[in-house]
């Protein structure tokens, strides 16, 4: 993706796809670092969002071979996934980690794994 962002559309309701997602990342004993309610935030603001959260997750063995190989990495790590809805629909969105391994000047192929999962729980959440 030139923009570096991989969006899926989800089959379910937000509040599913959000549960479903935080589940996967629990079953595969990941670290679940923040859950961060964007609407919450605008409400307290006065302003008006949509469902909106951002999930911040990740897991030692995975990030750290690459921010061995380059520490600014850790900018862009943890991963992240953001849910939302609108009038179109129920969607989750992230960088590609080869997108942002590439940004490093990393070989894209070392992110991989961190992209292999990233796949299976955005699509175990969205289907």
């Amino acid at each position: 993706m030139s923009d570096g962002l991989i969006t899926t559309a989800s089959a379910h309701n937000f509040d599913s796809t959000l549960s479903r997602l935080i589940a996967g990342i629990s079953g595969r004993q990941l670290t679940l670092f923040a859950v961060i309610d964007h609407s919450d935030g605008a409400q307290i603001a006065g302003l008006d969002l949509g469902p909106s959260t951002l999930v911040i997750f990740g897991n030692a063995k995975g990030g750290t071979p690459l921010m061995q190989k380059n520490p600014r990495i850790g900018l862009d790590l943890p991963l992240r996934v953001l849910v939302w809805q609108d009038a179109k629909g129920v969607f989750l969105a992230a960088n590609d980690p080869h997108w942002i391994a590439t940004r490093y000047g990393l070989d894209s192929a070392a992110a991989d794994g961190l992209a292999d999962v990233l796949e299976a729980l955005t699509q175990a959440a969205a289907r």
